[in-house]
């Protein structure tokens, strides 16, 4: 292997100065296109970076921060076939029977609309009436205070 390396030694000199005179060219024709073209490659460089900002604000946007949770609530069913409505409640939270009237159609889902025409009265009588519903059973919304009123065996 020696002996070969010495006979072609004149050839790998030349083969590396051809390689060193080949890399000095490429790197001037390089260099002569990036002085002669410098605006169009920073245009370039800046679109590439424009680009990959937007698909990184793209992707920020587009995943959702909205985590599930999940909450179990013990939902309060009437386990006997004979129903009676806790009179004492009734009292102690002083609901007339016309409230309780107008708390079991809430609980059958009727509208404002459809209690009072069932009731046979107007409707600033029936929100009056669940207002008080809502104060006495301390709830904000109809199916909090249909919950509580199952709850406390005010409905079943």
């Amino acid at each position: 292997m020696l002996l070969m390396v010495r006979k072609y030694k004149e050839s790998i000199y030349f083969g590396l100065a051809l390689a060193i005179l080949f890399f000095i060219v490429q790197w001037m024709e390089i260099r002569f296109l990036l002085f002669s073209n410098n605006i169009q490659i920073y245009i370039l460089l800046i679109a590439i970076l424009f680009t990959l900002i937007g698909i990184w604000v793209a992707s920020r946007i587009r995943t959702s921060k909205v985590e599930t949770l999940v909450i179990e609530k013990p939902v309060f069913v009437a386990t006997t076939a004979h129903f009676e409505i806790d009179q004492n409640e009734l009292s102690k939270r002083k609901i007339s029977k016309r409230e309780l009237e107008v708390l079991q159609l809430m609980a059958e889902g009727k509208s404002n609309q459809e209690i009072a025409d069932e009731l046979f009265v107007s409707i600033p009588t029936i929100k009056s009436h669940a207002a008080n519903l809502f104060e006495k059973l301390d709830a904000k919304r109809r199916t909090q205070a249909v919950e509580t009123a199952k709850r406390l065996r005010l409905l079943r």
